[in-house]
């Protein structure tokens, strides 16, 4: 067994997560990487053989629990959680043009809730437990996003984003007495494939227009931010915006 850091990775399988995982991977941290989508975590594993993979709705948290004691048994401890599962959706409250029905679906409101805000409440949950009984100095890593601040037409995203933030605040309170740091990263737009499929490429762009940089933020780059944030050990309670510029 090795005695390399483990840190769990949550959907894992997509575009940001994998790069997480790979930044993580090339510091000489041991990823556990934990993904909904069957399919695509065999995929991972195919091109990551040296990370643990574990399917894992966590919504649920028997699902939790039993991810969490299947990434122990193999690897001996969890060091470090990084909140990443999630979807992002873009729907108006109220749309004026459309047809049908013009209210925000409840179903869609609340499968964004739950993909991105309860998941990191039951992993954070049963992480943390597994960390304060083994006494382990631990690190929770949330990703939270630039639309946290409101964006219109992302009602649910948004307010899931926003509930990280003060998740963050709240854990950081909770957990800095027992040794467990609670950092969050708030991109902005960042190029994978689920943010060209939530936002049409005129959308898009125009974002990039407001943003200084004018520039999507990159992959590797946020997970240069998740490892700062594991490595600085006066880091907790706060989000840290990374978003070129596009905040001001």
């Amino acid at each position: 067994m090795s005695d390399a850091r483990v840190v769990v990775v949550t959907g894992a399988a997509g575009c940001l997560g994998e790069a997480i995982g790979e930044a993580l991977a090339a510091s000489g941290y041991r990823v556990a990487a934990w993904d909904l989508d069957s399919g695509a975590l065999q995929a991972l594993a195919e091109r990551h053989p040296d990370w643990f993979t574990q399917v894992c709705d966590l919504t649920d948290p028997a699902q939790a629990a039993g991810a969490l004691a299947q990434t122990v048994a193999r690897c001996g401890r969890i060091d470090a959680l990084v909140n990443n599962a999630g979807l992002i959706h873009s729907e108006l409250l109220f749309n004026l043009m459309g047809s049908g029905e013009r209210r925000h679906s409840f179903e869609r409101w609340r499968r964004v809730l739950d993909a991105n805000l309860t998941t990191a409440f039951v992993a954070t949950s049963h992480v943390a437990e597994h960390m304060i009984a083994g006494r382990i100095r631990g690190t929770i890593v949330n990703i939270s996003s630039i639309a946290a601040q409101g964006n219109a037409g992302q009602s649910a995203y948004a307010a899931a984003k926003a509930g990280i933030d003060a998740l963050t605040v709240t854990w950081a309170k909770e957990l800095g007495s027992l040794g467990i740091r609670v950092v969050a990263i708030a991109p902005g737009f960042v190029d994978t494939a689920s943010t060209r499929a939530a936002m049409t490429e005129a959308v898009l762009a125009d974002w990039v227009r407001k943003t200084p940089l004018r520039r999507l933020g990159s992959p590797q780059r946020v997970a240069d931010a998740v490892l700062f944030a594991l490595r600085n050990d006066d880091l907790t309670g706060t989000t840290l915006s990374l978003d070129g510029g596009l905040r001001i």
